[in-house]
């Protein structure tokens, strides 16, 4: 699985405040079922440079609500192979807010490097939910079909498309949290309308009927 990748890491967010996700619970929601791009550049990297912002707009044209109705199961990780956390921050300024990435003195970034024998940068290394690679450097495809390329990704990976309904899930869930209270509110009114006729004996409203027990009922 994916998350086993990571075990006993901390990823990094690209926003304002690096929010960490650094529990095994947090990464497992951030990554399941969903597609993985490790980006291994750097800022010396010419090419690198030059292909940050085609990769920005790629990730933020499938992922943005801007764009598109429903987010793609899509994660970017930046793995820095920069010479300095100064170089590396400033590389992060051409990605994406919701990229994540590993700390610069986190030497997990060269062990990945090694672990998929990165030989040239930059590299995009695209992984399924199982961890098995897709594409071993998908910077190319991205470059030639931009977004219309997660359409391959998405059937070659087999991911199952639970964001219709979770959507439909959570507006049930919302709507029933939403009237639940105006429905106990008006059967509470009801209930009390019912009990005060029953304590007057000998009264009958316009539309009440004796209810076979002895007793009177509103109905």
């Amino acid at each position: 699985m994916m998350v086993d990748l990571f075990v006993d890491r901390v990823l990094v967010k690209n926003n304002r405040d690096q929010d960490e996700l650094d529990t095994e619970h947090e990464i497992a929601i951030r990554l399941q079922n969903r597609i993985l791009m490790l980006f291994f550049a750097s800022t010396a990297c010419d090419r690198c440079r030059q292909f940050a912002p085609k990769l920005s707009d790629f990730f933020t044209r499938l992922t943005d609500e801007f764009y598109v109705d429903r987010s793609a199961q899509l994660v970017l990780l930046y793995i820095s192979l920069d010479q300095s956390e100064e170089h590396q921050y400033d590389f992060l300024k051409q990605l994406p807010k919701k990229c994540l990435f590993l700390a610069y003195e986190d030497p997990y970034r060269r062990e990945l490097e090694e672990m998929f024998n990165i030989k040239e940068l930059p590299t995009v290394v695209v992984l399924r939910p199982n961890c098995s690679v897709l594409t071993p450097n998908a910077v190319d495809e991205i470059i030639r079909l931009g977004p219309a390329c997660y359409r391959n990704w998405q059937e070659a990976a087999e991911l199952i498309d639970r964001n219709f309904m979770i959507t439909e899930d959570f507006q049930e869930k919302s709507i029933c949290s939403f009237t639940a209270p105006v429905r106990r509110l008006k059967y509470k009114v009801e209930d009390e309308k019912k009990r005060n006729k029953k304590r007057i004996p000998g009264v009958v409203g316009e539309n009440a009927n004796v209810d076979g027990q002895g007793g009177w009922s509103p109905w």
